[in-house]
Formats: C-alpha cells, sequence, structure tokens
C-alpha cells in the first residue's frame, strides 16, 4: 500500500502490511486521523492524528495485536471528542546494547553457568554488539539481521547459527517487554550442519598413535600435546574439558568435572588414561596441562602438534572433535549399549548419542567378509 493515500483499513488489509527498510503509516479512509504505522522490526500500532496549538500531534493508540480495526476507531473518536491532554514524555525504545547490558543480562545471562556466560559474551563482543549495538531495538530489522548473518556465515557457518539463535532469544525477550513487534530473526534458516560421518578406523588410530609417539620423542611441549591428544580419544571428552582439566577433578580413577556443558559430570578412567595423568609433571599450577607462558592459566585450545600429525597420518579431514566421535562410534562397535555410551559422553539424551552411533565403510565390509565366510562355510558342509 502508498504511505500517501488513504484506504478504508480492514483487519484483514493490517493484518497483509508488510515491513519496509524505513517506517510508514497507511491512514484510514473512514476514519480522519486514524492510522497504522509499521516499523521495520515488523511492529505495527494504532496511530491517531489530530491538530493540536503548535500544529499537529501524533499519539499511539496501542498495538495492532491488541485491538482490531474497529475498536481502534471508537478509540479514536473517543479521544478526538474529549480534550487534549498534556503530552506525556516520551519513552524511547532502548538501544540493542543498552538491552542487552541492562534487562536482558539481568534475567537471562546472570542465570547461566558459566560455560555458557564465557561463549555468549564471546558472541556478544565479538559479532552482536558490534552489528546491532547502536540500534534501537526497534530499529533492527529483518533484511539487517540477513544481511549480517550471511555475510558472518561465509567464514564460520557453525558459529553463525550460535549468534543467530542468540540474537533470537535476546529479540523474543525484547517482544516481550514491547519493545519490538515481529522478531526480526525469525524465519532466518540456520546454515546446515555436516553430517558426523567421520572418525578413526583401527588402522588409523594404530597410526596416529605411532606418530605421537615419534611427537613426544622431540620433548616437554610436544609430549604435552600428544597426551593431550590421546586423552581426548582415550575418554571421548570435549576438548575444553582435558585442556582445562584441574589438578583437583582427578580422583584415582575417575574424572569429577564441576562444569561441562551438560553440567557437573563424573568420567571414568581405564588404565592408559589413569597413566598418562599420572605422569603429567607435578608443578604449582591448578592445571594439568598449564600454559608454557603462564603456568596459573590452561593452555591454549590450539594445539599445533594435531595439525602436523593428521597431515603426518593422512588423515586431514578428521577434526580434534571427531575424536570423540571415535571414542563413541568404537564403543557402540564393541557391544556396548548406546544408553551407556550416552552416560559415557554426558549427553542430555540417547538421541544426540545416535548420530555417533554409526560404522565406517571398512567396518561394514570386513563385517560382510566374515558373514559371508561363514555362510559359505555353512554351505560346504
Amino acid at each position: 500500500m502508498s504511505a500517501a493515500r488513504r484506504v478504508r483499513l480492514t483487519d484483514t488489509a493490517v493484518a497483509r502490511l508488510r515491513p519496509r527498510a524505513r517506517e510508514y503509516t497507511v491512514w484510514d479512509s473512514r476514519m480522519p486521523g486514524l492510522g497504522v504505522r509499521v516499523r521495520p522490526s515488523g511492529g505495527k500500532s494504532w496511530v491517531l492524528l489530530r491538530a493540536a496549538a503548535d500544529g499537529s500531534r501524533r499519539t499511539t493508540l496501542g498495538p495492532v495485536s491488541a485491538m482490531g480495526v474497529e475498536e481502534a476507531r471508537r478509540e479514536c473518536h473517543a479521544r478526538r471528542a474529549s480534550p487534549e491532554p498534556e503530552p506525556a514524555p516520551a519513552c524511547a525504545v532502548p538501544l540493542f546494547r543498552e538491552f542487552v547490558e541492562g534487562e536482558w543480562k539481568e534475567v537471562h545471562f546472570e542465570r547461566c553457568k558459566p560455560s555458557t556466560r564465557k561463549g555468549y559474551r564471546s558472541l556478544l563482543d565479538a559479532r552482536l554488539l558490534p552489528a546491532f549495538g547502536p540500534k534501537p531495538l526497534d530499529r533492527i530489522a529483518p533484511a539487517d539481521v540477513r544481511r549480517w548473518f550471511d555475510a558472518f556465515s561465509r567464514t564460520a557457518p557453525g558459529n553463525a547459527n550460535h549468534a543467530l539463535a542468540l540474537l533470537r532469544q535476546i529479540m523474543n525477550f525484547a517482544g516481550a517487554h514491547g519493545h519490538v513487534g515481529a522478531n526480526p530473526a525469525r524465519g532466518i534458516k540456520p546454515n546446515p550442519r555436516p553430517a558426523l560421518t567421520r572418525f578413526l578406523s583401527r588402522e588409523e588410530v594404530e597410526r596416529l598413535h605411532a606418530a605421537l609417539d615419534r611427537e613426544a620423542a622431540k620433548g616437554k611441549r610436544f609430549r604435552q600435546q600428544a597426551d593431550i591428544v590421546r586423552l581426548l580419544l582415550l575418554t571421548g571428552c570435549r576438548r575444553g574439558e582435558i585442556v582445562e582439566l584441574r589438578r583437583s577433578e582427578v580422583h584415582g580413577d575417575m574424572l569429577v568435572l564441576a562444569d561441562t556443558k551438560t553440567g557437573p559430570r563424573k568420567i571414568p578412567l581405564g588404565t592408559e588414561a589413569r597413566r598418562i595423568l599420572e605422569r603429567q609433571p607435578r608443578t604449582e599450577s591448578p592445571f594439568v596441562f598449564p600454559s608454557p607462558r603462564n603456568p596459573s592459566r590452561p593452555r591454549g585450545r590450539i594445539l599445533p602438534l594435531w595439525e602436523r600429525v593428521r597431515r603426518e597420518v593422512g588423515i586431514e579431514d578428521v577434526r580434534l572433535h571427531d575424536l570423540r566421535h571415535t571414542h563413541a562410534s568404537h564403543a557402540v562397535m564393541n557391544g556396548v549399549p548406546v544408553p551407556v555410551v550416552s552416560r559415557m559422553l554426558g549427553h542430555s539424551n540417547t538421541r544426540m548419542t545416535l548420530r555417533y552411533a554409526h560404522l565406517g565403510d571398512r567396518d561394514i565390509e570386513a563385517a560382510a567378509e566374515r558373514v559371508g565366510q561363514e555362510i559359505a562355510a555353512l554351505m560346504d558342509l
């Protein structure tokens, strides 16, 4: 609809109004001064324009979601028949950064686990606040979110998904407080996740183990990284759970982690995993794998040795996280029930574990060969 002409407003016509790059108003032909204001965020509200001593004055009657056309006309008629009240001080819609560091932070951020707050803080500081911080909440349009998400997705599709989910939650909370109408992040589909189909075969595990031995022989710095890689494979832990492991969390044959992605959990240790932990140098650092530069901190999550070793072994397509995948898949192949594997990995439900519980092509081929040989033997009888 053109913002310059009047139309007979109906509930259906109002529902069809779509947001544009800039705010616009559609005026009713039946009730002079009554219009619908449509913001770039998708929010719609009834407005009344009437003469005042200093010219004309626009008054907001309320959101479209709270009253239909006929009710808005009656409200408009009642206000036109009554004296003009003194204008109330305008209540400005907060900027995105003000809302995030104020209302949202108090209700949502502060109640999250420390690890969740750390992830949120990183996304806010690096991505969301630079993109949307200076804008009023109701000036963030779907087109703005789409451009930002597409640009972010070109370099980090997974992180872009996490940031989009956080933005959607923030804007939902802003909508509940009446700052925006429709959520501008709604309707944007996240990037598809890659299929989890890669894990190390038995032969690849053997080659990796040999390569780690060669690296560990080069010195203390390489030995520490090699032991971290081995522990990831032996325990199925997430990278941060091992890299940032504290000595206070090691209890003999068990790791007792106070804070993980799914909350506190215990991880049983096999003989080889215990041996690796026991041979770590005893220092004043609270961490099992302290930073070489600052022992009061854990070493960084980047392991240069891993990049070198996976090229040497010929497994360039394997990520560090795939070692966790390998642990789970080999557990299933060795007959460990999926619910038990789920507990081992610290999954909140077995549906997550089923993404890991599949076999590689070589294992399927080997199984088919064994079955074929058995049936062939029976047929020869």
